[in-house]
């Protein structure tokens, strides 16, 4: 192994840092010839927090920064939550790899305790995602949603601060940086369906990069990257992003796997679902069918009629 040093990008929130930090820690756990350094730098989602995601775009907000500077050669690899990746990546850049997949359900997070099945249309409840709202708005289209921005100990304190009654998040992001205190439900995959590649951390590379890709490699969690990977392809296929309402889960039960989706109008309504299982060798194969399904359903006249709500 040449590379004695690698740069690690990350944004600069707390659970950023956590997820870079892993990384470091797995590739000098395995390669202790190799000092791993982590560089800092801030996205246009970190900075823009006055506006609903929804209304300034999701391609790139969290990674472009980080991408620019790994071209620029300031670093070796950008660590992301995979969920948090457009699915076309720049000319020249790849998902290297991904770490063990974490928790990837949602979580209901209330200081008053509450559970789903405790929220009321009297309450407030917060969220970031048109995932999470149009989900919640299908349990009871009387909810009342309303949009927080903000790293996670900002959401809690707003919360604290009476913004809301409660708050939907990933429940992935509390575990890890030892907020799960907060907690009062996991909430299951029937009620609601996590984002694409939800729980995942993944690795950013340059292609072409051998002596980077031999290190990402020797991390890689390959079950969670066949997963993740097939639940990216349905979302490429459906041409969606993190700030449309679709949600995807691969369920693997020994060699097969059950890849459910879910989409629907940011009101909860026009709701498209599905589930196909079949082997795991053929992941990429079912996540293909499960989006023709949602195409040959109408799913491409739902992503314009959405797609308006966002530029209004």
């Amino acid at each position: 192994m040449a590379l004695k040093n690698i740069k690690i990008g990350t944004r600069g929130s707390q659970l950023a840092l956590y997820q870079a930090e892993t990384v470091k820690a797995t590739i000098e756990g395995k390669f202790p010839e190799i000092s791993a350094e982590i560089v800092i730098i801030h996205s246009k989602g970190d900075k823009i927090l006055d506006v609903a995601l929804s209304k300034i775009g999701d391609k790139g907000l969290f990674t472009k920064e980080l991408e620019e500077v790994m071209f620029r050669g300031e670093i070796d690899m950008a660590v992301h939550s995979l969920k948090d990746l457009p699915t076309t990546l720049p000319e020249g850049l790849k998902i290297g790899g991904v770490l063990p997949r974490g928790e990837v359900r949602d979580a209901l997070v209330s200081i008053k305790g509450l559970t789903l099945k405790d929220l009321t249309p009297d309450m407030k409840i917060a969220t970031s995602s048109l995932r999470r709202k149009a989900q919640l708005l299908k349990i009871n289209p009387e909810f009342n949603i309303v949009d927080i921005r903000g790293n996670v100990n900002t959401r809690l304190r707003k919360m604290e601060e009476g913004y809301c009654d409660a708050m939907m998040m990933a429940a992935t992001g509390l575990q890890r940086i030892g907020l799960d205190k907060y907690i009062t439900e996991v909430l299951n995959t029937k009620d609601i369906l996590p984002a694409v590649s939800q729980g995942a951390i993944a690795m950013e590379t340059k292609i072409g990069d051998a002596n980077v890709d031999e290190i990402v490699a020797a991390i890689t969690h390959d079950l969670t990257f066949k997963t993740t990977n097939a639940e990216r392809i349905f979302l490429r296929k459906l041409e969606g992003g993190c700030q449309i309402p679709i949600g995807c889960f691969s369920e693997i039960e020994g060699e097969n796997v059950t890849m459910s989706g879910f989409m629907a109008y940011v009101d909860g309504t026009n709701i498209l679902e599905n589930s196909i299982t079949g082997k795991l060798a053929d992941a990429d194969k079912i996540a293909s069918k499960l989006a023709d399904y949602f195409i040959a359903n109408g799913s491409v006249k739902l992503l314009e009629r959405i797609r308006n709500y966002n530029t209004n």
